[in-house]
């Protein structure tokens, strides 16, 4: 029988709860631990979840929530200069990417958790941990020791490990490894909106087939738009940016300015342009500069571990962010269910996910240098997207990553 009984999780956002539910599923009594009130949590643009991600929602009872408040996008079409460039055709035999905006996928997750006996405490700032007893004991009979979490409003909990799920800004890394790296700033701010009213979605985007995701490379950035099935049209953009900013610091800034910036960056673009002209300064979300981590030397470090965007999140072009997030999630809990120590849990948590994430991760950083191309790499692109777009390319790369599937009743060996 394992011997831990019981975690913090820090962090509510995507990470956090699904871990907390997964450890519930192996046995594990998890509270999650969230620094935001209830009402704060959510903010943000729109996501994508891959095929398996909701593979592993699945596992803890999640997947049709979230399917509930997400639209299919099973086609991809990219152009470059308002002109098509290819499409990507859905990958057989997998279920399409839903998309899903951060304020309803969060709640969701909340309320499935809630549902499945998991607590939550909100303004839970954490500011320091004490590890006490055989924190890093490798002895399946040792079942002493645990770690306290102590938080900004003076209280604290204990519990037998915590698991730092508390995103790219983590402090539970900070705690792992003082030296650790934090996220890189991509050079791109994002921003997205829905279009209030309908009618003044300009021609192409309205006409776009319903499930449709566009990729569009315009004349000075990189922006996407998509339209439902019940006819809304979203859009989203990666402005260039030279200095980063939190959302905190992009939304100190009047959103009618930020429209205005953006309208010169898509001056001329079709649709972009007059995306940006139909949006309202009311419906733009601003969600500051985009991230991807490098890699993080040390995901654990004696009754602590990393989880989701704290230890690996991949840029925004991968499409997996949560997915990826939401898999180490479930994987984590296996490890722990499984072998006899928190060390050895965590020693093969890591084997398992780190090649994973990272070869993900690397791909993703390739894609981002593409977002801003000149016109003799847009040249070459446009002659290169048949061969990318071929189904057996898209296979070996897509492929491989959406095919994932965790076999949570498979038992875990100890790391090599």
């Amino acid at each position: 029988m394992h011997k831990i009984r019981t975690a913090l999780v820090i962090g509510g956002g995507v990470a956090g709860p699904v871990t907390a539910m997964a450890l519930r599923k192996a046995g594990i009594e998890a509270t999650v631990y969230e620094a935001y009130p209830p009402d704060s949590v959510g903010i943000g643009g729109g996501l994508g979840l891959a095929p398996n991600g909701l593979a592993a929602l699945e596992i803890v009872g999640a997947a049709d929530a979230v399917r509930a408040i997400g639209s299919p996008m099973p086609n991809t079409m990219m152009t470059i200069n308002d002109k098509p460039a290819g499409t990507i055709r859905p990958l057989s035999g997998v279920e399409p990417l839903q998309f899903v905006m951060r304020g309803a996928l969060h709640p969701a997750l909340h309320d499935t958790a809630h549902a499945a006996g998991v607590e939550y405490e909100y303004g839970k700032r954490l500011v320091s941990v004490e590890e006490h007893g055989n924190s890093g004991s490798t002895s399946a009979s040792d079942a002493s020791g645990g770690v306290t979490a102590h938080f900004a409003d003076g209280t604290t909990a204990t519990a037998d490990i915590l698991i730092g799920a508390d995103g790219v800004r983590s402090t539970v890394r900070t705690l792992i490894d003082p030296n650790a790296p934090g996220p890189n700033y991509t050079g791109m701010l994002g921003f997205a909106a829905y279009l209030l009213d309908p009618d003044s979605a300009p021609t192409a985007a309205a006409t776009a087939a319903p499930g449709t995701m566009v990729f569009a490379f315009g004349k000075r950035a990189y922006y996407l738009y998509w339209r439902h099935d019940d006819g809304r049209i979203g859009w989203g953009a990666n402005l260039p940016w030279k200095e980063y900013l939190t959302i905190g610091q992009s939304r100190a800034i009047p959103a009618q300015q930020w429209l205005d910036t953006l309208r010169e960056a898509y001056e001329g673009d079709v649709p972009g342009e007059q995306l940006v002209r139909a949006t309202s300064p009311e419906a733009l979300e601003q969600t500051g500069g985009l991230h991807i981590m490098p890699p993080v030397p040390h995901w654990h470090r004696g009754r602590m571990v990393l989880v989701g965007d704290a230890v690996h999140a991949p840029s925004n072009s991968t499409g997996q962010g949560a997915s990826l997030a939401i898999e180490s999630a479930v994987q984590l809990a296996r490890c722990l269910r499984d072998l006899p120590s928190h060390t050895e849990a965590f020693a093969a948590y890591e084997q398992l996910r780190r090649p994973r994430v990272e070869r993900i991760a690397a791909q993703g950083a390739k894609i981002n240098h593409a977002k801003a191309p000149g016109p003799v790499a847009k040249t070459f692109m446009r002659a290169l997207m048949p061969i990318m777009f071929h189904p057996a390319i898209i296979e070996r790369t897509a492929g491989k990553s959406q095919r994932y599937r965790i076999d949570f009743d498979q038992p875990v060996t100890a790391a090599a």
